[in-house]
């Protein structure tokens, strides 16, 4: 006789509006895997089976397989492909990294970096634009799965400051509303010498696109899409 087990699953961008909730409760049987849970969401939404290619998931707050074993009281993330809507909302922090709602000011950032022995301090400031392939942009909203956005974002710091031998970064990123030339994401890294500067800063932006839980909905004057997202790398591709 299989035991029954109950796990919770969240649901972000475009697969929160098939499913039509960002919250469920689903119960399997003992030995259920995550590829049952993209199953149970295949088989009840078309367009969702169309995605199952490309989505990852996360078990517990980390990137999994679709071959995940699945224990009671798991927590399931279903993420489409990210790159920036709206949740429920409380400012984290971690050692390097923040996710807001408020503006983010470039000033308060270069006075938290800059210390005297740097020899460049780089910035990139990713702004909203008022288009998107000739289409008039009116806002934007980003959405997350915030802890783990947190975590996965401090991941890519302390990556940075291994592989690149950089002094310091520092990662914001603003989640809610943002109007039209307002900030998104700030990064800013410090170093001795500018080219691992740059090379820093350049690999964390590029990174953070592909990697990071956050979902951005474009909002037009005919109507609002979620944005086509950077693909997931294959190796955290819950099918792959």
């Amino acid at each position: 006789m299989l035991v029954a087990m109950r796990v919770r699953v969240l649901l972000f961008g475009q697969l929160k509006d098939i499913v039509g909730k960002q919250e469920d409760s689903l119960e399997f049987g003992s030995g259920a895997k995550l590829s049952d849970v993209l199953a149970y969401y295949s088989a009840r939404h078309p367009q969702f089976q169309g995605l199952t290619t490309s989505i990852a998931c996360s078990v517990n707050q980390e990137y999994a397989k679709a071959v995940t074993a699945l224990r009671e009281g798991d927590e399931i993330g279903l993420l489409p492909p990210v790159s920036g809507g709206t949740s429920e909302w409380t400012e984290l922090r971690s050692q390097h990294c923040s996710i807001v709602r408020e503006p983010i000011h470039l000033h308060e950032m270069k006075e938290r970096l800059a210390h005297p022995e740097d020899g460049a301090v780089i910035f990139f400031d990713g702004v909203v634009r008022n288009n998107t392939r000739g289409r008039r942009t009116l806002h934007l909203e980003y959405e997350a799965y915030q802890s783990m956005a947190l975590n996965e974002m401090e991941k890519l710091s302390q990556a940075s400051l291994e592989r690149f031998k950089i002094r310091d970064v520092c990662l914001v990123h603003r989640l809610g509303r943002l109007e039209i030339g307002e900030t998104s994401v700030l990064i800013g890294v410090a170093s001795a010498h500018r080219a691992a500067a740059f090379e820093a800063c350049r690999w964390l932006i590029d990174t953070l696109k592909t990697t990071v839980p956050i979902w951005k909905k474009e909002y037009f004057e005919d109507g609002a899409v979620w944005a086509d997202g950077e693909p997931f790398p294959e190796k955290i591709r819950a099918t792959k």
